[in-house]
């Protein structure tokens, strides 16, 4: 009985990478050949740039690509989405061709040369494979103790995460399909994927310097990416309102007696240091409880609205899925 050898998609989601994506392509294209020759995929295999509102001449290049490389296709999103969303809607579009996906950044600083690693362990029927840094001596050392503080807080609120893990992972067909349940505008998929579970393995491998051009992630979009996750998977900051809140209840009642005590027995101070300590101490702790409350209101207007994660303004390629649906693009 002749077995069929599964479909693989790379996604890359791209923004403004036009300094970059010849580079990379060239590089998993060969990639590709390998498994291909070595027979651990299929040949109808493809490299799925997803181009998130570049302003520069990136979905040219992919287009080129396309016309030159039997392997690439592209999906161009209208507007900038971020860098979540542009992830989301490169697997759900290959969700329905697909054996497996393999989701990595286009500057490739993830090491290309693990997908192999990948498709063994899909192979021996992991449904999701997690991609981790076994270092981080590549970033600087404020990246590396932010990231550190990050998991920390996060392990410390419960919730799940890979650590050291970003956006380097397989997820099978199966996996993709509960994913594409989470209706979420949201969008943390490193918190998300682990709350799907299925079996899962982890590939450690050692993070490379950039190929070219600047970060897409600077620290103010990281921070937010922090919040986000925070806000996503967790009430722990309010509840945490509510102790502070308790705590600081405990110590005015302590404060009060002491005062009724001096009041009594000796000559009471007349407290104005204490006051306005207290004044100065209380609005910002309330400012602090509102700007908390305000992230998770925030949200809940984001996701009540359901607004559509992404709009898809091109699609290149022709692939065909193993019941013979054509997926015809333009």
């Amino acid at each position: 009985m002749t077995v069929s050898l599964p479909i693989l998609t790379l996604v890359i989601p791209c923004y403004n990478e036009e300094e970059i994506l010849t580079d990379t392509c060239s590089k998993l294209t060969s990639t590709l050949a390998a498994l291909i020759q070595e027979q651990l995929i299929s040949s109808s295999s493809t490299i799925l740039f997803v181009d998130d509102g570049s302003k520069d001449d990136t979905w040219q290049l992919i287009k080129i690509e396309h016309l030159a490389n039997r392997f690439v296709t592209g999906i161009k999103l209208a507007a900038n989405a971020g860098h979540q969303r542009a992830l989301l809607a490169g697997m759900l579009h290959a969700k329905d061709y697909s054996d497996c996906v393999i989701t990595l950044d286009a500057d490739l600083q993830d090491d290309i040369s693990v997908i192999r690693t990948f498709v063994l362990r899909y192979l021996e029927g992991y449904e999701i494979v997690y991609g981790v840094r076994n270092d981080r001596t590549s970033d600087t050392g404020f990246k590396r103790n932010t990231a550190a503080l990050f998991y920390r807080v996060m392990e410390m609120l419960g919730i799940r995460l890979i650590s050291n893990h970003a956006d380097y992972r397989l997820l099978n067909r199966r996996a993709l399909t509960e994913l594409s349940r989470y209706n979420e505008s949201k969008l943390f998929l490193r918190g998300i994927i682990p709350q799907i579970g299925f079996r899962s393995d982890i590939v450690t491998y050692e993070r490379k310097p950039r190929l070219a051009g600047e970060t897409k992630y600077p620290l103010k979009k990281m921070l937010n990416f922090a919040f986000e996750g925070i806000t996503s998977f967790s009430v722990a900051p309010i509840r945490l309102i509510t102790v502070v809140g308790f705590v600081l209840f405990l110590i005015s009642m302590l404060a009060a007696g002491y005062a009724a005590i001096q009041k009594v027995f000796g000559d009471p101070d007349a407290g104005w240091t204490s006051l306005i300590i207290s004044i100065w101490l209380l609005g910002g702790l309330q400012l602090m409880a509102i700007g908390i409350i305000g992230e998770y209101i925030g949200t809940i207007f984001a996701e009540v609205k359901k607004r559509p994660l992404y709009t898809v303004d091109s699609i290149l390629g022709q692939i065909q899925a193993r019941d013979g649906t054509n997926f015809t693009k333009t």
